[in-house]
């Protein structure tokens, strides 16, 4: 009798791959869809597409190839980087975190990358380094995030530096981030723009200001270049509106499979710790999700899923590889059927409110062990 193949085999390239119990869909439509409403919103400025952290969860190399028509693309790590370029994607890409060690140098002068410089020892890499070619760098300036960046102060002898310096081209760009726009915090944001205008203002370059709260909510930041990261993805960056709300479309959806069903009497209790207890005889199905696919944890009892297109709320603790969800109101359930853990019909935004985090994390957390499919 013929054994399965390893999951390690080769597959006939018209073969399907096996069904995976807890995985997501994204689509590239969605993903389109969003860039040009970021277009739309920039009004002429150029787009630069954040795709750090594995695409936010969506897939770095399906997410970019979705995304190829914007200006660059924007990665945080040398590893996203170099999968974009062994891809064969020759979109401008820029290292949001710039390198590491000089020893990185090279390599990004060899795949063409743009490099964001930040802080002193940067610099001086670049001065003491021998390039094959130059790069293009960002000049990061620190107006208020206390994070990356080089003070206000320092800003115009950093950037005369580079300029300077026969492995950086012509034309320095320029750069800051903004630390409460998704909060609209109007007197931050101010002060931050004038920070920044006031170090560099009068001096020539292309800049970079607003991420996605800044180019839906301050047209004022949006300059040369915007950042766009989370709206992309279809979500809003404000915590009072969904991305549906703004005019983008969701582009992931998580989903699972009912693999069992369970009658549990009135007085009984479900899960790890006993916490949700039956307050009727009920009807409960075990779909194959939990918090070792990236599903978050902090969602507990009366969190909402969509099975067979109606919310039912979960029953007890999420466990490593499953969850209960009650199913007495949705009697039609049956095993095999599929379970939405967000997506359409349920907003990632409420599921994070619900966990107590942001919708960034609830996406950038799921696992590998979740099958990622671009349509």
């Amino acid at each position: 009798m013929p054994t399965a193949a390893p999951p390690s085999a080769e597959r006939d390239p018209g073969e399907q791959p096996p069904r995976r119990a807890a995985r997501a869909t994204v689509s590239s439509a969605a993903l389109r869809h969003n860039l040009r409403r970021a277009r739309e919103l920039a009004r002429g400025a150029r787009v630069m597409a954040v795709i750090k952290a594995n695409g936010y969860g969506h897939g770095l190399v399906g997410t970019a190839r979705a995304l190829r028509d914007a200006d660059a693309f924007a990665v945080a790590r040398m590893e996203e980087a170099v999968a974009l370029r062994e891809a064969a994607l020759d979109n401008p890409i820029v290292l949001l975190e710039g390198v590491l060690d000089a020893q990185q140098l090279p390599l990004a002068s060899a795949l063409g990358l743009e490099l964001v410089v930040h802080s002193p020892e940067q610099l001086e890499m670049l001065e003491s380094t021998t390039l094959s070619r130059p790069v293009q760098a960002w000049l990061k300036l620190d107006t208020g995030m206390n994070r990356l960046g080089v003070s206000p102060e320092m800003g115009r002898e950093a950037l005369r530096r580079l300029e300077r310096s026969d492995n950086v081209l012509p034309g320095v760009r320029l750069m800051t981030h903004l630390a409460c726009a998704d909060e609209r915090d109007e007197a931050v944001t101010a002060q931050q723009l004038a920070r920044f205008d006031a170090a560099l203002g009068d001096l020539p370059g292309e800049r970079s200001i607003a991420n996605s709260a800044g180019l839906l909510w301050r047209p004022d930041a949006h300059a040369e270049w915007v950042r766009p990261g989370i709206m992309l993805y279809g979500v809003s960056p404000f915590a009072d509106n969904t991305g549906e709300d703004l005019g983008l479309r969701p582009a992931m959806e998580l989903l699972s499979t009912v693999i069992a069903l369970r009658t549990v009497r009135r007085g009984e209790r479900v899960g790890y710790g006993g916490v949700w207890t039956a307050r009727e005889d009920a009807r409960v199905a075990i779909a194959a999700i939990g918090y070792g696919d990236g599903y978050s944890r902090h969602l507990g009892s009366g969190a909402p899923v969509l099975v067979r297109n109606q919310r039912a709320p979960l029953a007890g603790r999420i466990s490593m590889d499953m969850i209960a969800v009650d199913v007495t109101r949705v009697p039609e359930v049956r095993v095999g059927d599929e379970v939405t853990l967000w997506g359409a019909g349920l907003p990632v935004e409420e599921l994070a409110r619900l966990a107590g985090t942001i919708p960034y994390e609830l996406l950038c957390g799921v696992t590998q062990r979740v099958g990622v499919t671009m349509s």
